[in-house]
């Protein structure tokens, strides 16, 4: 971390809390703008509800929002949300969200929806998560994030929160926004939505297409494709109608971790040969392969990494019933092929102990032979440099693998709702019908190659050799060691059954009862190809002599679960700008078709989990806060640990239950210090840790006996800040400061690897010259910081292999790069 990211540390850490509260005691409780913010995300009901006036967290993002920070993707976009870790640096889509100390992978804690219906009624699907099967782009109006709460009341798979993206409607008057977008990494991408009103129809149409080469330079397009959407509504007498269909055809880099080390200041580098900022192993030696399975060869695709073609069909339809009843019901199909596909590499070894290994038994393995040495398959007579070749020496475990998972849904959701009184108390309630039909295939397939380490890393061969060193036999098969490390081969469908109740119950002006119930079951069923070690006995090598394939014979599941969550909370509005809550709720999260896709034989548990919190809300003209404090309790958390076998190629998992908890604090706010500036922030602290674990793992390959109870959990910080403050430059020109601030984690159980904190700052500028034009200048991470968001899971997750090793696999955050728009509002 530089000497300047320090001293910027320091003065916020100092000066923001003092001027917060003090400017918080000079505002009286006047009006703002966003006190008039309606939510409707986290509820059910007729009345409207304005963001101060709710029992539980949440937070909105506006179009103006996402147009000054430029998000790639979803998780960017979620990136100023407190109470979420958010790993977005894979690329645009295949992230991680950890919500409030819930340690899940992917989105399998948080919900996303469009229009409040699913994105994906079970957001964490094994190598599919629901980021994966949505694109951000100019048709989106706004987003709104609830944190834990009643999430789980009103979606399926939601106990950290739900994620709502609220498109743009058709309005009454035509009109419409093109935007064009180019960075310094050569992105050439154009947004467009346009609304056209035809007797009593509205008429809309946009979407997105861009290419660019990715931030770390792969030396190919990194990313390629588009979206497109049409939606046509009207209003009638008692109700309304709106259809929308949207088709996304997109493949994105997946971006995997890096080769890095320590300098002798003990800051993270690349090892020599990998620039840490804008370097990937991917390169156009990697790129396409031909790899072996029983039935012969097929091409490897890496260029294709996160690839999806989605067509999604939405009906919503609204009714005034007789009886002051409202009926709103919201209708989803969608058929998707998706794909992930990368190259994962394992702990670098020097390419000194690689080869005396090898060496070990050379001559009896191949007569003749007297040596090994090692040899770029594109260059068979480029012989490496044992000592220093790439300035390093070293070599890894390349994991080519391919994951492709069809799944198509049928969602529906029905909502039955009124409000009344009852000896002059209020009630707005609300019963709701969801049903979830779910189709899923599941294949997966990968293979080991030997890889040199730098930037766009080659494919090496083992060769034996005579005495005079000319080549004897290829012990691999251009690169390949093993093909066939993995398989696995299933297909499912699940039909999920969901009632759920509300009531917000108003006993007078100030304070309000929010009650919520959820039943949910699910029926899941499907099998599992079973598979095998087959020795092909077609190369010279020993790739193929333990190829995993399927053998015909499958395995059934067929099971159901159920379970029932609830949820109740005190709203106290003493104020019309200021408010306290406080809440409690008991949800869960049911196994789906995605548990057993790869194990017939599985056995997971219902996932229960218990909320505790309590808020504070203010909004005037001038200033406004939020602040929640939270306790999470989950119970029966599968916990897994996958690592990596050198020696045959396997990947070993062991999977074991434990609990966690966390205890947090959030806060949101805005200063509006001067008509010139004013800040934003937000800020979250946490103390995870684990339950009762005490596990026996290989430490150094031995056996031993650890107990991780209290450990903080995986990949979670402690602390973690963002403060803007933003300056009004003209009155068309307004320059952000962006300023993150992320505490150090852990890769492992036992605490003993470490992910160092880090902080990032960046920089919007938007300037509108003429009316409806603006111009948008976005830089990232100017101090160029090596921040690091994820660790290596195939060293282990118990104890890492990692440890107090000189070479480590990570993930850092991009570089210093800057993205320039033009938006034309017409």
């Amino acid at each position: 971390m530089s000497q300047l990211s320090h001293a910027i540390r320091r003065q916020l850490v100092i000066a923001l809390p003092l001027f917060v509260a003090g400017f918080a005691q000079a505002q009286d409780a006047g009006t703002s703008a966003n006190l008039e913010e309606v939510v409707v995300t986290g509820r059910a009901g007729v009345e409207e509800i304005r963001k101060v006036e709710v029992s539980y967290a949440v937070t909105t993002i506006n179009a103006e929002s996402l147009r000054m920070d430029a998000p790639l993707g979803v998780a960017d976009a979620l990136g100023s949300v407190p109470g979420f870790w958010v790993e977005s640096t894979g690329g645009e889509a295949s992230a991680n969200i950890r919500a409030r100390g819930i340690p899940e992978e992917g989105f399998s804690a948080v919900a996303m929806e469009e229009d409040g219906l699913p994105v994906q009624h079970d957001p964490g699907l094994g190598w599919l998560n629901a980021d994966q099967s949505f694109r951000l782009d100019d048709t989106i109006d706004r987003i709104e994030v609830v944190r834990g709460g009643p999430a789980s009341m009103f979606s399926s798979n939601a106990p950290g929160g739900v994620v709502n993206f609220i498109t743009r409607k058709p309005g009454d008057v035509a009109g419409g926004t093109v935007k064009v977008e180019s960075s310094d990494y050569g992105l050439r991408r154009v947004d467009g939505w346009y609304n056209l009103p035809v007797g009593d129809w509205r008429l809309g149409f946009g979407g997105f297409y861009r290419e660019d080469d990715g931030v770390r330079d792969a030396g190919y397009t990194a990313n390629k494709g588009g979206q497109l959407r049409f939606a046509v509504g009207r209003s009638f007498d008692n109700g309304s109608v709106d259809f929308n269909v949207k088709r996304i055809d997109d493949r994105v880099i997946f971006y995997t971790g890096l080769p890095l080390t320590y300098d002798a200041d003990g800051d993270v580098v690349g090892v020599p040969g990998i620039d840490e900022h804008f370097g990937t192993l991917s390169g156009p030696d990697t790129r396409r392969v031909t790899l072996r399975d029983a039935d012969g060869t097929f091409p490897l695709d890496i260029d294709r990494g996160t690839d999806v073609e989605l067509t999604q069909y939405t009906l919503r339809f609204e009714y005034q019933l007789p009886g002051d009843w409202k009926l709103s019901n919201g209708t989803r199909y969608r058929e998707s092929e998706s794909s992930r596909i990368g190259l994962f590499p394992n702990t670098p070894v020097t390419a000194a102990a690689r080869l005396a290994a090898a060496r070990a038994n050379i001559g009896t393995l191949v007569p003749g032979a007297v040596d090994v040495q090692l040899r770029y398959v594109n260059a068979p007579n480029e012989v490496f440099n044992v000592a220093n070749q790439n300035g390093n020496g070293l070599t890894s475990d390349g994991s080519f693998r391919q994951v492709h998972v069809p799944l198509d849904e049928l969602l529906n959701d029905l909502r039955l709702m009124r409000n009344f009184e009852i000896a002059g108390q209020k009630h707005d309630v609300a019963i709701g019908v969801y049903l979830a039909k779910v189709d899923e295939a599941f294949d997966r397939y990968s293979a080991n190659a030997i890889i040199d380490v730098r930037d766009n890393a080659r494919l090496l061969d083992l060769v034996a050799v005579d005495a005079a060193g000319n080549p004897v036999r290829t012990l691999s098969d251009n690169g390949f060691i093993r093909y066939g490390s993995e398989f696995a081969n299933g297909e499912g469908e699940s039909f999920t059954k969901a009632l759920y109740l509300s009531d917000e119950w108003s006993l007078n002006d100030q304070w309000r009862i929010d009650l919520g119930a959820r039943y949910e079951q699910v029926d899941v069923e499907g099998k599992v190809e079973q598979s095998a070690a087959r020795n092909l006995g077609i190369l010279q090598s020993t790739a193929d002599d333990a190829v995993l394939a399927g053998t015909g014979v499958y395995d059934r599941f067929d099971t159901d679960y159920d379970d029932f969550g609830w949820t109740a909370g005190v709203n106290w509005q003493f104020l019309e700008s200021m408010g306290v809550f406080a809440r409690y709720t008991s949800t869960f999260r049911l196994p789906s078709v995605g548990d057993y896709i790869t194990n017939a034989f599985a056995t997971p548990v219902i996932r229960t989990m218990d909320f505790i919190e309590a808020g504070y809300k203010y909004d005037s003209d001038r200033f406004s806060l939020y602040a929640t404090l939270f306790q999470t309790q989950y119970d029966k958390f599968r916990f897994g640990d996958t690592r990596y076998n050198p020696t045959t190629g396997n990947y070993d998992q062991v999977n074991v239950f434990t609990d966690t908890e966390t205890l947090g604090v959030e806060l949101e706010g805005t200063v509006v210090a001067t008509d010139w500036l004013d800040i934003g922030f937000s800020a979250t602290w946490q103390d995870p840790e684990f339950g009762d674990f005490v596990q026996t793992t290989l430490v150094n390959g031995t056996p031993t006996t650890v107990d991780f109870t209290g450990n903080r959990l995986l990949r979670v910080p402690e602390v973690s800040y963002r403060v803007t403050p933003a300056f009004k430059l003209a009155e068309q020109v307004r320059f952000e400061v962006d300023y993150q601030y992320f505490g150090d984690r852990f890769t492992d159980a036992a605490n003993v690897t470490k992910l160092p904190s880090y902080d990032v700052l960046s920089a919007n500028l938007s300037w509108s010259p003429i009316e409806r034009m603006t111009v948008y200048v976005r830089g990232e991470n100017l101090l160029n910081e090596v921040g690091l968001t994820e660790g290596n899971p195939r060293a282990g997750t118990f104890v890492s292999g990692e440890a107090n090793s000189p070479f480590f696999i990570a993930r850092p955050i991009y570089g210093r790069n800057f993205r320039f728009s033009l938006t034309w509002d017409f």
